[in-house]
């Protein structure tokens, strides 16, 4: 009887070989349980778990590269088109256009494309279609007419047999790219977050375009000399004796992929202009890294060789397309033709999420004024003003609020982790040495064990830049600490980085985007799930303009009544209509602008007879809906609860509805609920520790909280196990002991019943065997959960 049996049963029994009698190939095109998300990373206070990673039962290629159609597999029990709905929404994380649903007796087919005589129709296990019908479908909803665009289109990604494969985005990225270029687009821009894999999907597209003989000869240009030398040795290595880097200004016309840093083939004087040694039409496509640069601006070097260049095709690659008065990326390579943004990232799992250190200090809130004819460290008379925020450790020097920074910073490693790797972004090199230095004085014992615990890494200084390779690199333990001003800010895959701490002001969405990205990846080898970003110069007030998000933003100059990133005053250029897209070249990295007669402005600097404070600290969490949670956890978590719950009642109603417990706290803890945290903060208020249960029952419906002690000591006097034997009333408090030990979660867990001191009660066979079987085991177990929240 098909009723009997399993989802996985109904799809060996059933669908599968409904597919492959379709024709198509169970080795190539038919993939099952296709986990295409890793899970949302939930942060609990210092600790963190996985939300559920999204699952198809079935995806069917035309080839590795084409996803074509997703199946949503039930067991008989429920309709055929039961899955149809979940199945849709698999279909528009992945692209496909072809969307079943299957209880085993046949299927529900929804036609996304709209060329079918029905969006949907049910077909009987014989009809299923064929490859080559979808393939034909396909290409007629994507417009690919002619044979050399199908050709482009299906050409496989480069495969190197260890079975790392594009992540789902990646592969929408390439595919629309490559979709794009088949239908004769020429200006593509592509938006991906920091972390997500740029460069390996700009390979898999050259990959793809040149194998095809799409793209006949590339040339890839980015603007640091690490990304250049990275590309070439990481994700570039399989084009091997094809490729090239151009340097020392040659021209060699004998390769076909050619990688360049953008400085290396300009220069003011003519024949300074390398790249006019290739004739224009020699590139057949140009792609263009981080294009935010300022590449689409008019007068700009890059601009210049996309110019010349201008009959090839331009990809732009960037995590924060620039917009602004005076310069469009958009408007040069038109709409992104895919956007993979930070919160997309976050909530699939890919990237790391992050929590939010504000520390505001008093005299950058209140502002310093020098006393009359009051003189700096070098004798300097300080002129008679009010300095605040915008001036500190620029034209102004307070030795005492950098010591609190260097203090705040080395107390959060003390707390967490001595070794955890931190960038201290600064305001300018001279910041960067002396924040240096007031790290090391609050390090003693760290720098002697090493001294390249604490490293200055910035542009002017051979060895403070010859240790990035060695800050970026997992398995090297030094340097722990980085502190610089520009030359880490974009281009430094720093994979367990842990800590940003931002003292620097920063009033560019795209710089801001560009730092916060150092932190934002995985690598769940060497523990890195999370960062912090502590902030002392209010940047992160820039998380209120939703472009954080990836998508494209307007920067402008806010008008009356508008504030959504207010600064302290207008400064030199920027003001209305100004651009922050000509950053500092960070190659040649300096340590400030020169004054009109080409001296260095004036800076004074002020000892510790000037002492700072800190005003307020705060932590924000990240929340599910891509915010940050800017109110109490306390609050947060009563609006979320009764969101969710509209009274007591019905949180009850569904508590005591759930099979396990565990279940319904780990789906709140995806939802955003951070359980762990408010456990600590709570507990820290009472002196005790409380269950998830009365957590959010105290918290958010007023009710006095009971500990999990307090709980299982009620149980225990009202003696209801007395219907059961001596054996079955040990496990029941045993039981009731490790829920006030453990919790919840290791009580629903059968597999407890094999540890002490269950063991020494006797085997699990055995205990199951006291109760009269499982399924009476189990129902004890719910009887003892009534109890214990009744």
């Amino acid at each position: 009887m098909k009723s009997t049996l399993s989802e996985r049963d109904i799809c060996t029994k059933y669908i599968t070989p409904a597919i492959s009698k379709a024709g198509w190939d169970i080795q190539t095109q038919i993939r099952e349980e296709v986990t295409f998300t890793a899970g949302r990373i939930i942060v609990r206070g210092k600790l963190h778990s996985r939300g559920t990673k999204k699952r198809a039962d079935y995806v069917l290629y035309l080839k590795p590269n084409l996803p074509l159609a997703v199946i949503e597999a039930k067991d008989n029990k429920h309709s055929v088109g039961a899955g149809m709905q979940q199945a849709q929404s698999y279909a528009d994380a992945l692209e496909v256009p072809f969307v079943f649903s299957s209880n085993g007796d046949g299927f529900v087919f929804h036609d996304r494309t709209g060329l079918a005589p029905q969006v949907e129709q049910n077909l009987t296990l014989d009809q299923f279609p064929s490859p080559e019908t979808l393939w034909q479908l396909y290409c007629e909803w994507k417009g690919l007419s002619t044979p050399e665009s199908q050709k482009t289109v299906s050409t496989p990604y480069f495969d190197d047999g260890s079975g790392k494969t594009p992540r789902y985005y990646q592969l929408n990225a390439i595919n629309r790219t490559i979709e794009a270029i088949a239908k004769g687009q020429d200006r593509i821009l592509l938006v991906m977050a920091t972390g997500t894999g740029k460069t390996y999907t700009a390979f898999q597209i050259i990959w793809r375009l040149w194998k095809s003989k799409t793209k006949k000869r590339i040339l890839f240009l980015a603007d640091r000399n690490i990304l250049v030398d990275q590309t070439r040795t990481n994700d570039f290595k399989p084009f091997g004796a094809a490729m090239t880097k151009i340097e020392k200004r040659q021209a060699n016309k004998a390769f076909e992929i050619y990688l360049s840093l953008y400085q290396a083939v300009t220069g003011t004087e003519e024949e300074k202009n390398i790249y006019k040694q290739f004739s224009p039409d020699f590139f057949d496509l140009v792609v263009i890294d981080e294009c935010h640069r300022g590449s689409a601006a008019e007068d700009s070097a890059w601009r210049d060789i996309l110019d010349y260049f201008s009959g090839a095709t331009h990809i732009g690659l960037t995590a924060t397309p620039k917009e602004t008065k005076d310069v469009s990326n958009l408007k040069y390579f038109g709409d992104p033709v895919y956007s993979y943004s930070l919160k997309q990232g976050i909530d699939d799992g890919f990237l790391a999420p992050y929590k939010v250190i504000r520390i505001d200090i008093d005299k950058d809130l209140q502002g310093w004024r020098p006393s009359k004819g009051q003189a700096d460290k070098q004798g300097q008379v300080i002129e008679d003003r009010i300095y605040n925020q915008k001036d500190f450790d620029k034209s102004l020097v307070l030795e005492s609020r950098t010591e609190l920074v260097a203090q705040k910073v080395t107390e959060y490693l003390t707390a967490t982790d001595p070794f955890a790797k931190t960038i201290v972004f600064c305001e300018n090199i001279d910041h960067a040495e002396r924040m240096r230095q007031a790290l090391v004085n609050l390090n003693p014992e760290r720098v002697k064990e090493n001294r390249k615990y604490i490293m200055r890494i910035t542009g002017d200084e051979a060895e403070g830049k010859a240790e990035l390779d060695n800050f970026i690199d997992p398995a090297s333990r030094y340097p722990v600490i980085a502190t610089t001003s520009k030359l880490m800010t974009t281009g430094v895959d720093a994979q367990t980085c842990k800590l940003v701490v931002l003292d620097q002001r920063i009033q560019s969405m795209t710089e801001f985007k560009q730092i916060i990205g150092r932190g934002t990846r995985i690598n769940e080898d060497y523990g890195k799930f999370w960062f912090a970003i502590m902030d002392f110069k209010k940047a992160t007030e820039l998380f209120a303009d939703p472009a954080f998000d990836g998508d494209p933003v307007q920067i402008y100059a806010p008008g009356e009544g508008q504030t959504p990133v207010p600064p302290d005053e207008e400064e030199a250029g920027q003001g209305p209509g100004a651009s922050d897209t000509d950053l500092p070249s960070f190659e040649h990295e300096t340590d400030g602008g020169e004054g009109e007669e080409g001296e260095k402005p004036i800076k004074y600097v002020i000892g510790n007879e000037v002492t700072v404070s800190v005003v307020a600290e705060r932590v924000q969490y990240y929340g599910p809906d891509g915010k940050l949670i800017t109110e109490s956890l306390k609050d947060y978590t009563r609006k979320a609860v009764r969101k969710e719950f509209a009274s007591l009642s019905d949180f009850l109603l569904r508590w005591n509805k759930a099979d396990k417990k565990q279940a319904l706290i780990e789906e709140l803890e995806s939802q955003g609920l951070l359980l762990g945290a408010l456990a600590d903060e709570v507990s820290k208020k009472q002196g005790k520790v409380f269950d998830p249960f009365d957590l959010i029952c105290h918290v958010a419906f007023d009710q006095p909280p009971l500990t999990r002690a307090e709980r299982a000591a009620q149980v225990k006097k009202k003696d209801v196990f007395a219907k059961y034997g001596d054996k079955a009333r040990a496990v029941l408090d045993a039981l009731l002991d490790k829920y006030a030990d453990a919790g919840i979660e290791s009580v629903e867990d059968i597999q407890i019943l094999r540890l002490d001191p269950f063991s020494q009660i006797g085997t699990a066979p055995e205990l199951i065997g006291a109760f009269g079987g499982k399924a009476e085991y189990l129902s004890a177990l719910q009887m003892l959960e009534n109890e214990l929240y009744g």
